[in-house]
Formats: C-alpha cells, sequence, structure tokens
C-alpha cells in the first residue's frame, strides 16, 4: 500500500490524509480530491498514488496532480465569517448549492476551517494558510468551541448531567467544556463548550439523548467571535488575531495571551 507516513511528535512533521491536504491546497473538496486519487491523476514524490487514505507529510513530501506541484506558498489571508443558514461549508458543491465562496470573495484560494453543518449558523474561519488550518483542527490543541443550542422540547436535568459526564457516540466518547441552561427559556435553549471537533458532534450529542435540534449556532471558535457581522458578512483578522490563533495551535509563543474576539 502507498503510504508515504512519518511519526513524529511535532505537528509540522505529522501526516494527514491526501484528499484533505488537497482541498486544503484548494484542489477541490474531498470526495472530488478523491476521485483525482482513484484516476492517478495524484503523485506523491513522483510516486501515482491511487489508494484512498494515503497520508502525506505537508511539510516535506511533494504533491502533484496532473505534474503540476501544490502547495500552501499564496499570500496568507485570514478571514472570520457569520456563516447564514443554508450555506454550505465548502469552496465548490456539484449539486451547485451555495457555498461559503457565494460569500466570500478573494483573490486566494481559500477554505473553510472544519465544518459547520448547512442549517448551521455563526462563526467559521476561512484561510489558505493549510499548516494553521490543520492545527486549529487538531484534537491535541483542544481549541474551543462555543454554540447556542434551541432543543424541541425541554431537556432533563438528567440529560443534562449525562452530557457533562460524556456523551458516547459511534466514532467515540464527547466530554464537553460546560453546558449551560439559558435562563427564561423553558429549558429549550442552552449553552454548549467543547473542543472535540468531531462531525456534527452537538447535533449527535442531542440526537443520542433523543431531542432534535431545531437551531444551532457556533458563538465562538478559538475565542473569537461574529459580533458586529450580520449573517453572510465577513472580515479580515488583525495581526493581533492571527497570532493569537498561532498561539494556541502551537504555531508561535505558548497558549497564554490576547483572549481574541472583538
Amino acid at each position: 500500500m502507498a503510504n508515504v507516513e512519518r511519526k513524529n511528535s511535532d505537528l509540522h512533521q505529522e501526516t494527514v490524509r491526501l484528499n484533505k491536504f488537497l482541498a486544503l491546497a484548494g484542489i477541490g473538496s474531498r470526495r472530488s480530491n478523491d476521485e483525482l486519487i482513484r484516476s492517478g491523476a495524484v503523485k506523491v514524490n513522483d510516486r501515482p498514488i491511487h489508494e484512498l487514505g494515503t497520508k502525506v507529510d505537508p511539510r516535506s513530501d511533494r504533491v502533484t496532480v496532473h505534474g503540476q506541484q501544490v502547495g500552501m506558498e499564496e499570500k496568507k489571508v485570514y478571514l472570520l465569517f457569520n456563516k447564514p443558514k443554508d450555506c454550505i461549508t465548502t469552496v465548490k458543491d456539484e449539486r451547485g448549492r451555495t457555498t461559503v465562496l457565494s460569500y466570500v470573495r478573494v483573490k486566494q484560494r481559500i477554505y473553510p476551517v472544519g465544518r459547520l453543518d448547512r442549517n448551521t449558523t455563526g462563526v467559521l474561519l476561512l484561510t489558505n494558510d493549510g499548516e494553521l488550518a490543520l492545527a486549529l483542527t487538531h484534537p491535541r490543541y483542544e481549541i474551543e468551541r462555543v454554540y447556542r443550542v434551541v432543543l424541541d422540547r425541554p431537556i432533563e436535568d438528567g440529560d443534562i448531567a449525562k452530557i457533562k459526564k460524556g456523551i458516547k457516540l459511534e466514532d467515540g466518547v464527547v466530554k464537553v467544556l460546560a453546558v449551560e441552561v439559558i435562563p427564561k427559556e423553558k429549558r429549550r435553549k442552552l449553552f454548549i463548550s467543547l473542543h472535540e471537533g468531531k462531525n456534527r458532534e452537538v447535533r449527535r450529542i442531542f440526537e443520542a439523548l433523543d431531542y432534535e435540534v431545531s437551531q444551532l449556532e457556533r458563538l465562538a471558535f478559538a475565542g473569537l467571535t461574529a459580533s458586529g457581522l450580520k449573517r453572510g458578512e465577513w472580515r479580515k483578522l488583525n495581526q493581533k488575531e492571527v497570532e493569537y490563533l498561532k498561539g494556541l495551535s502551537g504555531k508561535v509563543g505558548s497558549k497564554k495571551g490576547h483572549s481574541g474576539g472583538e
């Protein structure tokens, strides 16, 4: 099996799935990149790759698509987007649905840091800094995400206790940092804070307890909020915010420092 993988404790030397690397390089969605890989159009260190699941080292492996090397050497941009409902968290959709690039238009090839599902609104970071994006979504750095949740029925105290203890999902146990019911909202609205980053984890937490999430908004990511931005609006991060994110992800400094946000 072709698998370009190296073991190293430093994130800069950790491997990432090839389809994700290509997506971060602006080539296409992970699904479309899987088709590229199957077709043999992708080479790693001049070796044709056909097998899905192949991993590469973004710092040292040479990746080409149709003979053209791909990487992340453009001028780096860092954007914060207040994602509206019915917007796909990808740069391209084969079904012609609205994507983040329907709202955010810059000359650089950018991509979302992590994902929000179609009906989830709120804070989303976009960048062409693939190394930082990988770090911010890596479980090691425990990047905090804060959500406002609206349920179909009042939540019970026993279920809040279960959430705090940890909910077992098919891909592992999700432990939250905090959960708080919003006063005077008939126990249907609450805040939840976590740093797992699993796919659809908030919705799946409540589905596991037989609740339906009717509204879900991400209020903050790594301390950054969408304060001052209407739905569908975006802005560039300032230098202090960028340095703060890099510090959180271990790229510079330490986890201490600027608290982020507006």
